[in-house]
């Protein structure tokens, strides 16, 4: 029999491609013809070819921030992942306390970026914080802005504090999904905790695994209205990351031609970075 095709359902998707045009596409030509041209204002421009990236390649102002921005998303995977699965293995299956938790874990979720960072810089403040006053009456000596290990430090708990909830939802619901036979078997045969964990918890977790790291891994590499709002980049340079240093580039110096060039060159990296993790993490789940 032979087949016929519809091809209505084109017209209900015309909207979303027409928004995505509006919202992506032009955008990014927009960019594009940018990092090939360099303009001295009033609507003229000139052709610059690859000089943009080149010269953005070969700065070392460019390698710096994209090692702060490599660092900072391992230290945050590394630990943000293991802990979200300690927390989810730990939250009740039944009864009061799931919705309990449930909404505990998405309160952090649910507040702006900005005002996480403004709640972290003024937390961290020595006159008024309480973070900052309760580690100097203790005697440390704690002070975000003129310390960059400090900094580092306050990025990195409020970062943990703001999204581990997200790793923690996702293994829960992977969690929960687990028909109880696989409990019952493993009591029957008598596996340990951690053997249950080992064999029947973390492998049926494995696809939520994979799209909490990619989700934390590219939010935590594009980081910028957080340590903005706390650090504005410093002291220093010490937490000026791309995202900071591509906004300072384009708004800052109006350097229009080199922060195209760099926002194309940080999209690829992101998309590189990601779409190896994808096909690693893919491989060893289909190899498992």
């Amino acid at each position: 029999m032979e087949k016929t095709w519809n091809n209505k359902a084109w017209f209900m998707v015309l909207p979303v491609l027409v928004l995505v045009a509006f919202s992506a596409v032009i955008p990014l030509m927009t960019v594009v013809n940018y990092s090939v041209q360099d303009t001295f204002g009033n609507n003229e421009f000139f052709w610059a070819g690859t000089d943009w990236f080149v010269e953005t390649l070969e700065s070392a102002r460019f390698w710096d921030a994209l090692i702060r921005n490599l660092i900072f998303s391992a230290i945050i995977l590394t630990i943000q992942i293991p802990l979200g699965i300690v927390i989810a293995l730990n939250m009740p299956k039944k009864g009061i306390g799931v919705p309990i938790c449930l909404v505990l874990m998405a309160l952090p979720l649910l507040i702006p970026w900005n005002v996480v960072g403004t709640i972290w810089q003024v937390f961290g403040r020595v006159d008024i914080g309480l973070l900052g006053r309760t580690l100097a009456s203790l005697g440390i000596n704690y002070n975000y802005v003129q310390n960059p290990l400090d900094a580092w430090i306050t990025l990195i708990v409020m970062d943990v504090w703001h999204w581990t909830s997200l790793v923690v939802l996702l293994c829960y619901a992977g969690l929960v999904s687990i028909p109880d036979a696989y409990y019952q078997a493993a009591k029957i045969d008598g596996a340990s905790r951690w053997s249950v964990f080992r064999y029947i918890q973390l492998p049926k977790m494995k696809r939520v695994l994979l799209i909490a790291f990619l989700l934390r891994f590219m939010d935590s590499f594009m980081i910028y209205t957080e340590p903005f709002v706390v650090t504005g980049g410093g002291p220093g340079n010490s937490t000026t990351f791309l995202s900071i240093d591509l906004v300072k580039m384009a708004i800052g110096q109006f350097d229009l031609g080199p922060a195209a060039a760099l926002s194309i060159i940080y999209f690829l990296i992101i998309l590189l970075l990601s779409w190896i993790f994808y096909t690693v993490m893919t491989t060893s789940d289909a190899q498992g």
